[in-house]
């Protein structure tokens, strides 16, 4: 029973990845923040915001994204249903995989372990499957944590960065 104790009380850390190319774009990430904190999670870091042009269709509204790091007591589970529940909050409603989105929130690491598993209709994927090849993610990521180490790849930040093509490169800038 003591040992079920501690692990109820463990501090998890994680990076969460805020997205929005539609309306009062930086106001939606900073309203997320709040509500993130109202949930009872710390945030401990949070990046500048970064701009981007949508992806894959360039005509879409360009996006302002940032990362954060928390600290929370919330299990894997628990923290992507308080996502999904602030990402409603803020007035995300289902609509075709990359179209223009108000909210948008990916747990990017969660205690730099590798996590796979089905919460209701949701893959959940930890790392993100694809957080290596986007600069939204590596550069607010490299700002916070310039000596993150890729749970599933073994590559430092640096490396990803490095890998990243010219046009992802000259393609960020800060808002």
């Amino acid at each position: 029973m003591k040992k079920q104790d501690i692990l109820e009380n463990q501090v998890n850390i994680a990076y969460l990845a805020l997205g929005s190319n539609l309306g009062d774009k930086k106001n939606n990430l900073n309203k997320s923040i709040d509500l993130i904190q109202k949930e009872g999670i710390f945030v401990k870091k949070k990046s500048k915001f970064y701009s981007t042009k949508s992806w894959p269709n360039e005509n879409y509204p360009d996006f302002i994204n940032s990362l954060i790091l928390i600290e929370t007591k919330l299990n894997i589970k628990e923290l992507f249903l308080k996502i999904k529940k602030i990402e409603k909050k803020i007035g995300r409603t289902k609509s075709k995989r990359n179209h223009p989105r108000v909210c948008d929130i990916d747990i990017i690491d969660y205690n730099g372990e590798i996590i796979h598993i089905k919460l209701g209709n949701h893959k959940v994927n930890i790392p993100h499957k694809r957080m290596h090849n986007r600069n939204f993610v590596l550069f607010p990521l490299y700002e916070l944590d310039k000596d993150w180490v890729h749970p599933e790849f073994n590559k430092n930040i640096v490396i990803l960065m490095s890998n990243l093509t010219s046009d992802q490169l000259l393609g960020i800038k800060i808002a």
